[in-house]
């Protein structure tokens, strides 16, 4: 079986003689899914497969680059891994592009109902992310709050400025709140984090002048 970056399998299929054309996208209201169990990861798997078939986005999970050291063979149509480490530090979680324009972003979920900490990020992240936004690049973290089951789309630019401030562990989630674009789960796609890139692209073509 070959896997995607995605994490799901890969679907050898006929292309389509038409390739489809989506120029806008609608998500059912009123419906909710979060309660089958699924992780934000799934769930954002999930809404970036629906964008990629539609046409409206191509985002992927990035791989974790891994040197494999050791491997045996108790049978012939079978490796099993012994021993591996990652190559390098991962940046961060999906990239892609919509619009025109290039996403990069994380996924982090936290049980906390009052806030969010802040050592889910690495350093090596919040430079990756900084860099991202010098390149004029769309960069967020999608934050799950499992116990209170809410979803926000919040600015790199705010975990940035938040993160480099000294003794600040965390982020309250009043702070999050009025920072971040607040998205609820659903169906087609589960999680319709796109709807908050819209409001960031408009919010930057006003700030341009464009």
């Amino acid at each position: 079986m070959v896997k995607y970056p995605s994490g799901s399998p890969a679907a050898f299929r006929k292309p389509d003689k038409k390739p489809k054309i989506r120029h806008s996208y609608h998500h059912r209201k009123g419906v909710n899914f979060s309660d089958r169990g699924m992780t934000l990861e799934q769930q954002i798997n999930e809404s970036n497969k629906y964008y990629r078939v539609e046409g409206i986005a191509v985002v992927h999970k990035k791989p974790t680059p891994v040197q494999i050291v050791k491997v045996d063979y108790p049978k012939r149509s079978k490796a099993v891994i012994r021993e591996a480490y990652f190559r390098q530090a991962s940046t961060t979680d999906y990239n892609g592009v919509y619009n025109g324009y290039y996403l990069d972003f994380e996924a982090k979920e936290t049980r906390n109902k009052t806030n969010f900490p802040l050592k889910n990020f690495h350093e090596h992240q919040i430079i990756h992310l900084d860099e991202c936004l010098q390149q004029q690049g769309i960069c967020f973290t999608i934050i799950r709050f499992t116990s209170l089951d809410r979803y926000f789309v919040t600015p790199a630019s705010s975990i940035i400025a938040a993160w480099r401030k000294r003794h600040k562990s965390s982020m309250t989630l009043k702070e999050v709140e009025d920072r971040s674009i607040e998205i609820k789960s659903g169906f087609r796609p589960t999680l319709p984090y796109l709807n908050a890139i819209d409001r960031f692209i408009a919010d930057r073509k006003i700030n341009n002048g464009k």
